[in-house]
């Protein structure tokens, strides 16, 4: 982000976990930035700590199959959560590690993203509701938007968790409408 001219702007699309990551580019890089779009995207902001809603997703992931959570720190200190291998190759990614891959702590998260109404809140911002999706569901979207109310809302019905691949015209659409505006 540092490297981009000045006059030249960019919109962010963070899909799931990348929601944090795009939050804390905006909040970093406003002047940057005309516009990001959470694509059934953790969306914290001042008003939804990211931490909570790092929590939502682990809570989402963490029975499933082989994932596991330690407390890598101490039983008195926040949890850590791991995505096992067998829960890593059902979302096609499980080839990369036999060792599964191990997540910042709800502790870390809260400390490295502090979102601000003056810098994160003031950009335009968009949300992709995925109907089907059994990752973060439909309800836990619903309650990021309503805790941080976006410009735009979006939903696609029919699309999972990854509407990329499950409505990827729908969104490729709606991706260029928000960037056209």
């Amino acid at each position: 982000m540092t490297s981009l001219p000045t006059h030249k702007n960019v919109v962010l699309v963070g899909h799931s976990i990348g929601g944090l990551a795009i939050s804390k580019a905006m909040e970093l890089f406003p002047e940057k930035i005309s516009g990001a779009v959470f694509v059934a995207g953790l969306m914290p902001g001042p008003n939804i700590n990211a931490g909570n809603v790092y929590i939502e997703l682990c809570n989402a992931v963490v029975s499933k199959l082989d994932n596991r959570v330690i407390y890598h720190n101490g039983s008195s200190n926040p949890p850590t959560f791991i995505l096992g291998p067998k829960y890593l190759a059902r979302f096609g990614v499980g080839h990369y590690t036999s060792k599964g891959i191990f997540f910042f702590s709800v502790e870390d998260v809260s400390k490295e993203i502090i979102l601000s109404r003056k810098r994160y809140g003031s950009i335009r911002r968009a949300f992709v509701v995925t109907s089907e999706d059994k990752l973060l569901k439909k309800e836990f979207q619903q309650l990021m938007i309503e805790s941080n109310t976006p410009d735009e809302v979006k939903e696609i019905e029919g699309a999972d968790h990854m509407v990329m691949m499950s409505k990827p015209h729908e969104l490729f659409k709606f991706l260029l409408r928000f960037a056209d505006k």
